[in-house]
């Protein structure tokens, strides 16, 4: 039997509800039809955002939400995107698919979404071919309720009063996409175009600078040392390959127990890139004052057959569940650098939450992870270890069989969650909790067979489901965590 340990007296950090956020790029089907299908659609929606998607997001706690991209936040121009929609400039979105992009979802509608979700705006300024006067213009149009051109060209369009937007991103992948950047270069430009990312009013911007792409640790070095102490947040970009070759990143669906454990194994090197990430911001933040904002993660595999290469479609098994559960896991035991974290993507892209094919939604198994975990939201992180034992199909793709991260919410009670990450064997646990009298339990499970998903057709497969297999002792809880699962244990503790 495992022992787990866990002292809720020793808080060693707060959990941002901004940790569980998501991303959300002009892409494939994300925005249009995902999202968006417009006031005069069929599929029922309220200013243009379908209802079904917008309130499966409210229930699941999405808390904050990026956009415009992305690669396509370096190309995207603001004014495009505002004003009567058929005078809307059309685009070809040479990033993505090379479709059409008409502009038909802007500022207004990204803010309305943000409204009817209940979460809060993070949007990625325009670095790459934009302007300083570009985006210094947005933060004004978004933000400012005094007299200004911009404050009358946003009345003009329907919003007589600003917005609030706390969080904004001073360009998008600055080493690639985003311009192909030297640091020294980018560092520069940030300290340039953040100067006019004013502050108005109550409205204080977090300005997050464009950070490295995995393990660039020279790119995190040098941004720092140039521009640290002109920013609030700086991003981290790492995507689980199951292959670690982007030319054939391998099949969502099918796969072996070998490809299980080394998805898990490239998964589980986030914990080693946050560390080494957070050792050299320490340089020259030892307060820990500048967030790392892990704006993209999540898996990558080839697109689903017959889909459009350019859209990124891809479904969603337990796989992708252990590796939102293992990810969730440890940001919040780096909550005291990690201050926000965004999957890619939310809907019809990469890891999405949900799915969509014309009216129809269907849930993933990641959807139903991030609704369990949004207990640890604003929650304070707790000291906690468990016992664990190495396992894998091979010597080189050993994982620990057990992962977990424990909090104190809000509600005063203590959450637990725990991830299984053997491909078939169940482990007992005896929990010990110190100096802490177990009133009430409650659990919930994400479980099923490594490849289990949900389809239009079967969309319930994988879904949340009561756990009861716990008993609560003088010294805590002990349970027994089925293969291939994620867990959430709720404990009323006095």
């Amino acid at each position: 039997m495992a022992k787990m340990y866990i002292n809720p007296n020793v808080k060693l950090g707060h959990i941002n509800k901004e940790i569980y956020g998501n991303f959300s790029e002009h892409l494939g089907r994300c925005i249009y039809e995902g999202l968006y299908v417009g006031e005069t659609s069929d599929i029922p929606n309220l200013n243009g955002m379908r209802t079904d998607v917008v309130t499966a997001l409210r229930e699941m706690g999405l808390a904050v939400l990026r956009w415009p991209g992305g690669c396509f936040a370096d190309e995207y121009h603001w004014r495009d995107g505002i004003g009567e929609k058929e005078t809307r400039k059309r685009m070809i979105n040479t990033h993505w698919g090379g479709v059409v992009e008409d502009n038909s979802f802007g500022t207004h509608e990204f803010m309305e979404l943000c409204r009817q979700i209940g979460c809060e705006p993070y949007i990625n300024g325009n670095l790459g071919s934009g302007t300083v006067q570009e985006m210094s213009e947005w933060v004004e149009y978004l933000t400012f309720d005094g007299v200004s051109p911009m404050a009358e060209l946003r009345k003009k369009n329907g919003d007589e009063a600003a917005w609030n937007v706390k969080y904004f991103g001073v360009g998008n992948e600055s080493w690639g996409c985003g311009g192909n950047m030297t640091p020294e270069h980018y560092a520069n430009e940030y300290r340039r175009y953040q100067t006019f990312c004013r502050n108005y009013g109550d409205n204080k911007i977090y300005k997050i600078a464009c950070g490295p792409n995995v393990d660039d640790y020279n790119w995190m070095d040098v941004v720092m040392r140039i521009a640290g102490h002109h920013m609030h947040g700086i991003s981290l970009h790492y995507y689980t390959l199951p292959t670690g070759n982007w030319s054939d990143k391998g099949n969502s669906l099918i796969f072996t127990d070998k490809e299980w454990y080394e998805t898990l194994k490239r998964t589980l090197y986030m914990e080693e890139l946050i560390t080494n990430h957070d050792h050299i911001m320490s340089k020259y933040d030892k307060e820990k004052k500048v967030g790392l904002i892990v704006d993209e993660w999540g898996t990558w595999y080839n697109v689903e057959p017959g889909t459009n290469p350019g859209f990124l479609y891809q479904q969603s098994t337990m796989r992708d569940a252990l590796v939102a559960g293992i990810n969730l896991n440890i940001f919040n035991k780096h909550c005291d650098r990690v201050k926000m974290a965004n999957i890619a993507q939310l809907v019809n892209v990469l890891q999405s939450v949900i799915l969509t094919e014309g009216a129809k939604m269907v849930l993933t198994p990641t959807y139903h992870v991030f609704h369990m975990y949004q207990a640890h939201q604003d929650a304070e992180l707790v000291d906690s270890h468990i016992d664990t034992e190495m396992i894998g199909a091979e010597d080189n793709n050993q994982v620990p069989n057990l992962h977990e991260s424990v909090s104190v919410g809000k509600d005063g009670k203590l959450h637990i969650t725990i991830s299984n990450l053997s491909a078939a064997s169940a482990y007992s646990v005896e929990g010990l909790i110190a100096d802490t009298k177990i009133l009430t339990v409650n659990g919930s499970i994400v479980t099923g067979t490594i490849d289990a998903h949900n389809t239009f057709d079967e969309p319930e497969t994988v879904n949340r489901i009561a756990f009861t297999d716990f008993t609560v002792t003088d010294k805590g809880i002990d349970f027994t965590i089925p293969a291939c699962s994620v867990l959430h244990l709720e404990a009323e503790i006095a």
